[in-house]
C-alpha cells in the first residue's frame, strides 16, 4: 500500500524534472517502505531497477549486466566480460537517453560489502561518467550506519555529490486509518503501540479481528516473521549486540535515567554514552528533556525513551520472555501482555497527545514536563502563554480531582506565562 509518501514522491519527482544529472540517496529501516516507494515514482518511467544480494561479487555483477543489456536490447553487452561496476557505467554512459533513465541501486551498502572500492568507483562514475547525462541515480539501503558512511559522510568519496537525500521515516499515526478503514481511534492507537508506522508491519495485521491473536500469531510466534525483526536489524547495524540489547531491554522495562542504566550494566556513563549516542542516530531511542529547558541538547535533566513502539514492545515482552516462547508457553506470555496492556500503551498515547495539540494550537513546542517532585504529561509553550494537559489512557472516566491535581502542578512550572487552557 502506498500511503504518507507524498512529499518525498514530489521531490522524486522534482530531481526527474530537471534537465540535468541527478543523484539521490534513500535510506531507512528495514520494512519502512522504500522500495514502494520506488515503484511508484518509476511508474511511467523508463528506469533500471537492481537489487544487491550478498553473492559473489561477479555474480552480482553479471546479474546486473544481464539486466542493463535486457533493458537496452543490446546482445553485445551481455557478451562483455566485464571486470568491475564502473566500465558498466562506461558503457551506460556512451549512450543516448530521449527521455530521462532512473538507475537503482537498491542495498547499496551490501556492493560495498562485496567490493570495498565501490564508494571511490562511485565516485568516479558520478563526476566522470553521468554528471552530463540524462540519468537519476538512485542508491537506496536499508542498513542506516552502513548508508551514512558509505554515501554521506565527510570521509566518503561521494560526500557532496548527491543531489538530494531522503531518510524514509515509518509513516504518522494519522495515516493508519488509511491501513484499518473500519478500525475504531482506540484500535488504531493499540496497533501504533505495537507496530509503529513501519508499513510491512501495518500490512501483516490488517486482517486483525483480536489484538491479541494477532499478536500470538506474528510476534510471539517462533516461526513468524516479526519475531526476531529487532534482533536482526540491530545485528547488522552494531557491532557489540549485546551491550545494544542490554540498554534497550533497560529503557523498556521503565528504567530512563542514563547513569541508572549504566549502574544496572556494571558500567561507568562514560562506558555507555557512545552505545547511546548510536541508538539515537539509527531512531530507535531519544532524549527527552523539560518542555521549559532552554537549552535541550547541554541539559542534565535527559531521559531516555524508545522512540520505535516496535522496538520497545519487542524489548518488553519478547527478549525477556524467549525462554516460554520457545517452549511454545505462549499463553504465559500473552498473561504478561493483557495485564498491563493500557500501561504499555499510555506512553504513546501521551506523545500523540502532544502531537495534537502541536497541531491544533498555535505553539511554539510542546512536550512533556517534570521536576524533582512533579510531572506534566503535556506542556504547550505559545508566544506568552501555556496549554497544560493530562493524558489518561484508561477505561475509567476522568474526574474533577485530575483538574485540580493539574491545575495545583501547573503551578511549579518554571515560566512567568500564564495557563490559557487546561485540558484533560
Amino acid at each position: 500500500m502506498f500511503a504518507n509518501r507524498y512529499k518525498e514522491l514530489r521531490l522524486l519527482n522534482d530531481e526527474y524534472a530537471d534537465d540535468t544529472f541527478s543523484f539521490t540517496v534513500l535510506y531507512g529501516r528495514r520494512r519502512v517502505g522504500k522500495t514502494t516507494l520506488l515503484k511508484e515514482f518509476i511508474i511511467d518511467k523508463p528506469s533500471i531497477y537492481f537489487l544487491v544480494t550478498l553473492e559473489n561479487f561477479n555474480i552480482v555483477l553479471k546479474r546486473l549486466q544481464n539486466i542493463v543489456a535486457d533493458f537496452l536490447g543490446d546482445s553485445f553487452l551481455k557478451n562483455l566480460d566485464l571486470k568491475d561496476i564502473k566500465q558498466l557505467f562506461e558503457y551506460i554512459s556512451q549512450k543516448e537517453y530521449k527521455q530521462k533513465l532512473i538507475i537503482i541501486i537498491d542495498e547499496f551498502q551490501y556492493l560495498t560489502k562485496l567490493d570495498n572500492s565501490i564508494p571511490s568507483q562511485f565516485q568516479y562514475i558520478v563526476d566522470e561518467l553521468l554528471k552530463n547525462k540524462n540519468i537519476h541515480l538512485i542508491l537506496c539501503g536499508s542498513i542506516i550506519s552502513m548508508m551514512y558512511a558509505q554515501t554521506l559522510s565527510y570521509s566518503s568519496p561521494l560526500y557532496g555529490r548527491r543531489t538530494s537525500a531522503i531518510k524514509l521515516e515509518a509513516i504518522g499515526f494519522e495515516y493508519l486509518k488509511e491501513f484499518f478503514p473500519k478500525k475504531s481511534s482506540e484500535e488504531l492507537i493499540e496497533l501504533y503501540s505495537i507496530l509503529y508506522g513501519v508499513p510491512k508491519y501495518l500490512e501483516m495485521f490488517a486482517d486483525s479481528g483480536d489484538i491479541f491473536k494477532s499478536i500470538e500469531k506474528n510476534i510471539l510466534n517462533p516461526s513468524s516473521y516479526l519475531y526476531n525483526e529487532p534482533q536482526f536489524i540491530l545485528q547488522n547495524e552494531v557491532n557489540e549486540p549485546i551491550t545494544y540489547f542490554s540498554i534497550l531491554e533497560i529503557i523498556a522495562n521503565g528504567e530512563h535515567k542514563i547513569g541508572n542504566i549504566a549502574s544496572k550494566l556494571g558500567k561507568n556513563v562514560q562506558n555507555i554514552t557512545s552505545f547511546i549516542s548510536k541508538l539515537i542516530e539509527l531512531d530507535i531511542i531519544y532524549k527527552d528533556v523539560p518542555v521549559t529547558q532552554t537549552n535541550p541538547l547541554k541539559s542534565k535533566k535527559g531521559l531516555y525513551f524508545i522512540k520505535d513502539n516496535f522496538f520497545r514492545f519487542w524489548f518488553t515482552y519478547v527478549l525477556p520472555y524467549k525462554s516460554q516462547l520457545e517452549m511454545g508457553n505462549t499463553n504465559y506470555v500473552l498473561k504478561k501482555i493483557k495485564e498491563n496492556f493500557n500501561g504499555f500503551v499510555s506512553p504513546v498515547y501521551e506523545n500523540l497527545a502532544i502531537t495534537y495539540l502541536l497541531k491544533n494550537y498555535d505553539l511554539l513546542k510542546c512536550g512533556r514536563w517534570w521536576d524533582k517532585n512533579e510531572e506534566i504529561d503535556a506542556v504547550g509553550i505559545g508566544e506568552d502563554f501555556l496549554i497544560v494537559a493530562e493524558c489518561k489512557y484508561s477505561n475509567k472516566k476522568v474526574g474533577i480531582d485530575i483538574l485540580q491535581d493539574l491545575q495545583d502542578k501547573a503551578k511549579k512550572i518554571d515560566t512567568n506565562f500564564p495557563v490559557k487552557h487546561y485540558i484533560l
